[in-house]
């Protein structure tokens, strides 16, 4: 060590595991694209947006929706 303070890793926001059973499941519901954003949050696109659509949120996942 050359007298510097590191600092120590924090936990990842999601794991590859998660990604991974993000992706199966969206693959088994035929969704056209999976977006990961940086904060954790995954997106499934079940259906491709028109090109001139605007951007709305994306929609909250329902109560009890267990993957």
């Amino acid at each position: 060590m050359d007298g510097s303070l590191e600092m120590p890793r924090t936990a990842a926001t999601i794991t590859q595991a998660d990604v991974a059973r993000t992706i199966r499941a969206a693959k088994q519901a035929g969704a056209v694209e999976v977006e990961i954003r940086p904060d954790g949050t995954m997106i499934v696109h079940l259906v491709e947006k028109p090109r001139n659509a605007p951007d709305k949120p994306a929609l909250a996942w329902p109560e009890g929706l267990v993957i």
